[in-house]
């Protein structure tokens, strides 16, 4: 699945995919969509709580970084390819107000130019809780008062949720290799860890799965894990409770393969000694 954080209109993209992404009481699906050709998707949007909601919907540029983050880019640093594809990705509607457990379709295509080079084209696109209006008068809470006449602060969370809107012309292949594997003590806890490279045109888009040579039942499995064409290699950093960390060290076979519905063919697969 993708975690959505919902903090102060922020989202995040987590290590696994699903079919369908929660943040706050937003259900989106699916939570990846690529266009290659004139035809159309939908994505579906569901507010599964309890009172209406309403969400603005627009697109923003993020780059992958290394560490398999996404840095946000604002609109007055985006590359040409970035603004290739803020131009071409259309959708409607822009705004929604969504009755509890009542889906909407947002319509989403691609217009593209005559003579835009091969290549792939990503924006994000970000549904955006807008604060009801009597929430954002009401006084803020005693919590949230100065004790000594000063200057009171409401924070009032604000939920976002973003997935990746891929238009890919001409062409294109990719190819990806999984590198060196470690446990790894990070600031959340232990994970694990290895370096996977990619190579080609477009991104690369899969699942990794984690078992001991010879058994069939899996250490760890992780779905939705991309390495985008702006970077050759990232690290995959997958948190992982202690004693599946313990389980892991030792000789392991690691497989990327391509997402189940289409096809799951395998991308890469190594065997590794994990320290």
């Amino acid at each position: 699945m993708f975690r959505a954080i919902g903090l102060f209109a922020a989202a995040a993209l987590g290590v696994a995919a699903s079919p369908a992404s929660a943040a706050g009481d937003l259900l989106v699906a699916p939570t990846r969509v690529i266009l290659d050709g004139s035809r159309g998707t939908e994505v579906v949007l569901n507010n599964i709580g309890s009172e209406p909601a309403t969400y603005r919907i627009s697109l923003e540029i993020k780059r992958m970084t290394a560490a398999g983050g996404l840095d946000e880019i604002a609109e007055a640093d985006v590359n040409a390819a970035e603004r290739a594809a803020l131009d071409i990705i259309s959708f409607n509607p822009r705004r929604v107000r969504l009755l509890p457990n009542q889906p909407q379709v947002i319509r989403v295509g691609a217009r593209l130019p005559e003579g835009l080079p091969p290549g792939e084209y990503r924006a994000h696109m970000l549904f955006r809780a807008v604060p009801d209006a009597a929430a954002e008068a009401a006084p803020a809470p005693e919590t949230a008062r100065a004790s000594s006449g000063g200057v009171s602060i409401a924070l009032t969370p604000i939920y976002g949720i973003t997935i990746p809107v891929i238009v890919r012309v001409g062409d294109l292949d990719a190819a990806a290799k999984i590198g060196d594997a470690r446990v790894a003590e990070t600031r959340d806890g232990p994970a694990f860890e290895f370096d996977l490279a990619r190579t080609g045109s477009r991104s690369v888009y899969g699942d990794i799965e984690v078992t001991r040579p010879g058994v069939s039942e899996p250490l760890l499995l992780a779905r939705g894990i991309a390495v985008y064409p702006e970077i050759g290699s990232r690290t995959v950093s997958l948190r992982v409770p202690p004693e599946v960390a313990a389980a892991l060290k030792g000789p392991v076979r690691i497989r990327y393969s391509e997402d189940r519905e289409v096809g799951g063919a395998t991308i890469d697969q190594v065997d590794r000694v994990v320290k």
